[in-house]
């Protein structure tokens, strides 16, 4: 970050105390900070705190007269490479989505013609409502990052999504903004990962090992070759990776929805072991006394081959084949059966789903090419190379 220089917003919530380390690891890192502090901001931290910290005068008003009779809320807009907004509060989040400008932190952001990123955080019943929800989808079309919060025991005592995200993954979040644009900047791209569940009961559920490291990774290392990310998560425990907007599904026909309604998108990339089957669930819990279940088998949608024929069709599909037996052969003949571009293809009978490296064979028209075991992380930024190089 050296020479960047990082706009930051502080919104109010008990959450703002985070921005003085947020702006300490920006100048750590060679960057330096002007803070706008709200006049909610103010109630948690102090103007002397921000100044202390940034070496630079803490602007709060709109009509101080020394600055704006040199437009100062123009120029504060214009002359930062990145604006932050950090904590993005749902109000302050309302307020960018409807284009509002009653103080100076509003003001700068409807003026600035530089990138916005936006850290939210709130009430978990507050980033759950769908007008926060509506919000944050307008303000995505519109350009701005919004990152995803995360999921902990809150202030208020309550628990879910709606935390801060911590500082160090803030930064990272900047780092990969002002990174210089890589190869995929500006093409949007659609990753699934995961496992789905299919419900029995209310308590069991057929499901699968994958524990969507691989997807995960995949999607992270697209974001960091500048593509526009969207993750279908099936139920895994990860964060989400930096830059990267992620949307949570349960079950095939949820992951199904969840992909079409994210198209249109230059490339697909379905790393995610959807399960082939499912079954009507029972109402209530079925009892060991009344004997093995009879279950009414159903087979679930498939996305890939669905993709494959889709009116809007990404231009690069690539499915994964998970195997155990005859691994090239089954994948070549997936490729053909399901009318994608590519196979990824992997032997699963180790400890690969769930493990943290991976052994793949990338199937195309042109032939077949032998990855060595590598880190997953390894694996996604090679196969993030190969996609750049396939749209150029």
């Amino acid at each position: 970050m050296n020479g960047k220089r990082i706009l930051l917003i502080v919104g109010g919530g008990i959450a703002a105390y985070k921005a003085c380390e947020l702006v300490r690891l920006i100048r750590k890192q060679g960057g330096s900070v002007r803070c706008v502090l709200t006049a909610g901001g103010a109630q948690f931290v102090t103007p002397m705190t921000l100044a202390a910290l940034s070496e630079q005068q803490v602007h709060t008003s709109l009509w101080d007269l020394k600055d704006e009779a040199e437009m100062g809320h123009i120029q504060l807009s214009r002359e930062a490479d990145l604006v932050v907004v950090c904590p993005a509060t749902a109000d302050l989040l309302a307020k960018m989505a409807a284009g509002l400008a009653d103080d100076l932190a509003t003001t700068l952001l409807l003026a600035t013609d530089k990138p916005v990123l936006a850290a939210p955080a709130m009430n978990v019943r507050m980033w759950r409502h769908a007008a926060t929800r509506r919000n944050v989808e307008r303000l995505r079309a519109d350009g701005v990052t919004v990152l995803e919060p995360d999921e902990g025991e809150m202030a208020c005592g309550e628990y879910g999504p709606g935390r801060l995200p911590e500082p160090e993954a803030i930064v990272a979040a900047i780092r990969l903004k002002l990174a210089p644009a890589g190869k995929l900047a500006g093409r949007h791209i659609l990753v699934t990962a995961g496992p789905t569940h299919e419900a029995i009961d209310p308590v069991r559920v057929i499901a699968n090992r994958s524990s969507g490291k691989q997807g995960f990774a995949i999607a992270g290392a697209l974001a960091a070759a500048g593509a526009d990310v969207t993750l279908v998560a099936g139920p895994v425990n990860l964060s989400t990776p930096t830059g990267v907007t992620r949307i949570d599904v349960e079950t095939a026909a949820q992951m199904k929805d969840a992909v079409e309604r994210a198209l249109p998108a230059e490339a697909a990339v379905l790393v995610a072991a959807v399960a082939d089957w499912t079954v009507e669930p029972a109402g209530s819990k079925l009892k060991k006394r009344d004997g093995p279940p009879k279950l009414g088998w159903a087979e679930n949608p498939d996305i890939l081959a669905g993709l494959a024929g889709h009116s809007k069709r990404p231009r690069l599909l690539v499915g994964f084949a998970a195997e155990t037996d005859d691994v090239v052969a089954s994948a070549e003949a997936k490729r053909a059966r399901k009318g994608c571009d590519w196979i990824v293809a992997n032997d699963v009978s180790g400890d690969v789903m769930g493990g943290d490296d991976n052994s793949v064979h990338l199937v195309t028209a042109d032939g077949v090419e032998h990855w060595e075991r590598a880190p997953k992380e390894e694996i996604a930024r090679r196969l993030a190379d190969r996609i750049g190089d396939a749209l150029a």
